[in-house]
């Protein structure tokens, strides 16, 4: 007969409570029992009261070759008793691990989780460069472009400004020329006014 000392869950809802118990392998896990070993309470707030187990007996269906639980060899493991079941099934998870580790590939949830929130921070700090590279490009563009229409702007106002001087010179130019003009005019009124009278002198 294959005895295994496994949990038997109790309680209520949202309010376990497990018996700890040495049955046969082929019974259901709430089935007929062989022996009571201790019970574990994981709501209990005191870690000294969570669990109650007789360890002498434990140790004496150990000895018969009884095969713990998982879940009760971890439990037996935390209170200083290692069986070799716990020291195997150790050594197959950090082999197991190992060979995850050289395939790059995350071993647990834990791992996978992290993974992939490394992964999300990656991507958007890669996203946040693109933005970044790309907002700095338009800004660039924009003070080219304003670089740009301040050289139109000035070269227009320049141009502007030689057009008005040379305006203003050809106004000059034509200004004196008619003030020349003007003044050889006033000139030559006299001379004309005195031809007359001398012609009626000579008469």
């Amino acid at each position: 007969m294959s005895v295994k000392i496994r949990m038997m869950r109790l309680g209520r809802r949202h309010r376990p409570f497990f018996r700890i118990n040495a049955v046969d392998g082929r019974t259901p896990r709430d089935g007929r029992i062989l022996e009571k070993l201790g019970h574990y309470d994981p709501i209990e707030k005191d870690t000294a009261k969570q669990l109650v187990l007789d360890l002498e007996r434990v140790q004496h269906w150990l000895g018969l070759g009884a095969i713990p639980s998982e879940s009760v060899d971890d439990i037996l493991a935390r209170n200083g008793l290692k069986t070799k079941f716990y020291t195997e099934r150790k050594k197959r998870r950090e082999k197991a691990k190992s060979i995850a580790r050289k395939k790059g590939k995350p071993f647990n949830t834990a791992e996978r989780v992290a993974i992939e929130k490394a992964a999300e921070t990656a991507a958007k700090a890669a996203e946040d460069a693109v933005k970044a590279a790309e907002d700095a490009a338009k800004a660039k563009a924009e003070a080219e472009a304003a670089k740009a229409k301040a050289a139109e702007e000035a070269a227009a106002a320049k141009a502007a400004e030689k057009e008005a001087k040379a305006k203003a010179v050809e106004e000059a130019k034509a200004a004196k020329k008619a003030a020349k003009a003007a003044a050889a005019e006033e000139a030559a009124k006299p001379e004309e006014e005195a031809a007359p009278e001398a012609e009626g002198t000579e008469e």
